[in-house]
């Protein structure tokens, strides 16, 4: 049994949130602020970008749009919403110190090869366990990430957070609404000896 955040996506009850907060779950359950709760359907997650769309069966909900986080700049305030430790709707504030970072913590898929993307948003808005999924909004209002990971040695908030940006989340979520699977291209190489006796009769230029 866990607790994580999500973010609502559209008014017909899409949400979004990490793949680490859904992961093995058998039983998805979705309580939103006013305490009512919902049986969610899990309608795909990519492990590689550490994402996860759920559905519930409820209409006209308030949701947030998908801000573009490629204008994101370097000292903007920004708010981390989530519900850490169990506490519902909590709202910090920090700054972007950061953008592109790696923090090596999204392993490789072994059963599909994919390699994991890491591209995050660095900030200091406090994020603590439970926060994951949810929501990173410029002062516009504007989603421009995912809350997903800290940097810690306690497991606790200790100065650093990091999100997903809205520009992955917003590819990766319509593909798994559209297709059930992130849609990915892929260039093949096939490398091969060349026979020696083979090779000395080809002139190499």
């Amino acid at each position: 049994k866990g607790a994580g955040s999500g973010v609502i996506i559209s008014e017909d009850g899409y949400l979004v949130t990490n793949n680490h907060v859904i992961e093995n779950a058998d039983k998805i359950k979705v309580t939103l602020n006013n305490k009512k709760s919902y049986n969610a359907e899990l309608v795909g997650s990519d492990p590689a970008t550490d994402l996860a769309v759920l559905k519930i069966e409820e209409d006209g909900l308030p949701h947030l749009d998908f801000g573009n986080s490629d204008d994101l700049h370097i000292g903007e305030w920004v708010l981390a919403v989530g519900n850490p430790f169990n506490l519902t709707s909590t709202v910090t504030a920090g700054i972007v110190s950061a953008k592109g970072r790696d923090i090596n913590i999204l392993s490789n898929d072994p059963y599909t090869g994919l390699s994991s993307i890491e591209s995050f948003i660095q900030t200091d808005a406090a994020v603590n366990p439970g926060n994951s999924g949810g929501a990173l909004v410029n002062t516009k209002g504007e989603l421009i990430g995912i809350n997903a990971a800290i940097k810690s040695n306690t497991g606790s908030f200790a100065g650093y957070s990091f999100a997903i940006p809205a520009n992955i989340a917003k590819k990766v979520v319509g593909d798994l609404i559209e297709y059930g699977s992130v849609q990915r291209a892929f260039i093949g190489i096939n490398i091969r000896d060349i026979d020696e006796e083979l090779a000395n009769e080809l002139e190499i230029n």
